[in-house]
Formats: structure tokens, sequence, C-alpha cells
């Protein structure tokens, strides 16, 4: 049944990038990621699969393989992970990530 709707249809992933600084970009066959780290992320795209990038941050992973549409959205997901005080990184659309309280809220800020 996937097959069938892959072919018709198609099947897509949106991920969104958070973070001050962070974009993506294609150049290409090669997704190209700035993520805070020191050197920008060359991610190739693999055969069957189409990328778009719209505003810098909202990556569109698209192919008719369902398998290799999460498959390429989870690898790209897992070079920078949400984290979970900042909530900076890569998250699916829609994905919750469940912020947890920094060192300032639990010693009362500066100096205590």
């Amino acid at each position: 049944m996937n097959m069938v709707l892959g072919v018709s249809e198609g099947f897509k992933k949106r991920l969104n990038i958070i973070g001050v600084g962070y974009r993506a970009q294609v150049q290409d066959k090669d997704l190209v990621l700035q993520l805070g780290f020191s050197h920008p992320v060359v991610f190739p795209i693999p055969e069957g699969i189409k990328i778009n990038v719209e505003k810098n941050t909202r990556i569109t992973v698209e192919g008719i393989d369902k398998e290799l549409v999460g498959e390429v959205s989870a690898k790209i997901r897992a070079i920078k992970p949400p984290e979970p005080y900042k909530g900076k990184g890569i998250r699916y659309e829609g994905e919750y990530v469940k912020r947890k309280a920094g060192k300032a809220a639990l010693t009362g800020g500066k100096g205590a």
C-alpha cells in the first residue's frame, strides 16, 4: 500500500532548525548546514530524495520511498538533535521538546 501511495502522492517530512545563526541551504547535490559548529556540515542527498529549504530554517525531505524519507530525515536530525535547555537544534515539525530548568533557575540567580 505504501508503494502505491509513494508513487501517486509521495512522502514528505518537514524539519525545523531552531537556533540563532543556524541555517541550511542546498548546493548542487548536497545539503549544507551551519549549526554552530566551527565548520559547515555537508550532507550528501541520496538518489530518490528531493530536499527543499524554505526561509533557511525549514527543510522538506520528499521521495517515493517511505523508509528512505524517514531514514534521511532521522540522519539530518541526528546531526544536531534538539537540546532540552534552550531548545536549539533540528527537530521534526510538530515535535515537542521537554524543557529543563537551567543552573541559574536552580541556584536562585547570580551570587546565590
